[in-house]
């Protein structure tokens, strides 16, 4: 008779960008959000070619956003 061996596998984690990045909007005194995620920019990205790029995908997802005021944005290494 042969015994089972109990097996753990932990699933790999999903691939991350290079960066983590954090965009608060607020259309003021109607709505605000904030998302993250991250992202590996192009090379020849500027931190502003960012800013731009992930705050058109933010609206892409919540188009009533388009005219929101950002209150923050955050851009980091996503390595520790």
């Amino acid at each position: 008779m042969t015994t089972p061996h109990a097996q753990t596998t932990t699933p790999a984690p999903a691939a991350q960008g290079s960066h983590f990045w954090m965009l608060t909007l607020e259309l003021p005194g109607r709505a605000s959000m904030t998302q993250n995620g991250t992202y590996t920019p192009p090379p020849g990205t500027t931190r502003f070619d960012a800013y731009q790029a992930l705050r058109r995908y933010v609206i892409a997802d919540h188009p009533e956003m388009e005219r929101a005021t950002t209150l923050f944005f955050a851009l980091e290494s996503n390595r520790l």
